[in-house]
């Protein structure tokens, strides 16, 4: 047996070193320059996208996907450093993505409802929703979630497929919204003249809307107080600030034209007993009580 030549050896070794390690370096140069390449990619799409007129909702999406399709192409040229096969590493990543979605089907399943949702549009960034058992104002749908924050600034995460898989109830998609509330006003007033006083309050606001045009009416005739309904549209943007306005508007009104406001009544009651010195408002101390008045002992226990 003829034993290889050392040297021829050696050298086939070293070619070997140089032309891996030269892969390895221009495999690792890909992968930090694609890496880099995506970050700012995304900023840049980012920052073009903030000045064109494009909803908000798809602005960081389209950023996202712009990340993605660069360290993808990243990857496959760092596989090809290597001598990987193209179409063979297409039929491993079917393979795969086959398994993991198998695995991963309630995350597939977000995923499916946030493209749902970009698509359908049933609310966009900025909207104050209830969706998902949570009430909030829209800051950014993603593939995974959706993520709101409360009225008192609370972050909340819910999960895109808890979405649309329920109710969605958008409270600023219309341009208008009515408020609704009532005045109680005493039954003893006239009538007329409330509906008067409460009309002129409503419309003086500067957050009442004339069209549709605001409406007062009975809503409820109760034992001393008659309950006066008030409708009135005002901006989406403005109902919370214009429900309070306009409460202290009516109301305000209603004091100024000197209409007596609902309060409860407690009226004497008269009853037949018998006069004895127990039902008298101020028994005399000197007067003694008759046998058959006297508390038993069962009674004055009792007391």
């Amino acid at each position: 047996m003829k034993l290889p030549d050392p040297a021829t050896t050696l050298s086939n070794v070293n070619v070997l070193l140089v032309n891996e390690g030269l892969s390895v370096v221009a495999g690792t140069l890909i992968l930090i320059i694609g890496w880099i390449a995506a970050t700012w990619a995304k900023r840049l799409t980012a920052r073009g996208l903030a000045h064109l007129p494009i909803d908000l909702t798809l602005k960081p999406l389209i950023a996202s996907l712009v990340r993605y399709a660069i360290l993808i192409v990243t990857v496959i040229l760092v596989l090809g450093q290597f001598g990987v096969q193209t179409t063979s590493l297409i039929a491993v990543l079917g393979a795969a993505g086959l398994a993991i979605g198998l695995a991963l089907q309630g995350t597939l399943a977000n995923v499916a409802a946030g493209v749902m949702l970009l698509v359908l549009r049933p609310f966009r960034v900025g909207h104050y929703v209830q969706a998902g058992g949570q009430n909030g104002t829209v800051r950014e749908i993603g593939l995974f979630t959706t993520v709101m924050t409360t009225r008192d600034l609370i972050y909340v995460s819910v999960p895109n497929s808890a979405i649309f898989s329920g109710t969605i109830v958008n409270y600023t998609r219309e341009p208008l919204r009515r408020v609704t509330f009532c005045v109680p006003v005493d039954i003893v007033n006239d009538m007329d003249k409330v509906d008067a006083a409460i009309m002129a309050g409503i419309t003086g606001d500067s957050h009442a809307l004339q069209t549709p045009k605001p409406w007062v009416g009975v809503e409820a005739i109760e034992e001393y107080t008659v309950q006066m309904r008030v409708r009135c549209y005002v901006k989406s943007e403005d109902y919370w600030r214009a429900r309070a306005s306009l409460q202290r508007s009516a109301i305000t009104a209603v004091v100024k034209a000197g209409i007596l406001t609902a309060v409860t009544r407690q009226a004497p009651v008269v009853r037949n007993e018998p006069d004895t010195r127990w039902t008298r408002l101020k028994p005399v101390p000197s007067e003694p009580l008759p046998p058959a008045e006297q508390p038993s002992a069962t009674k004055q226990a009792a007391e």
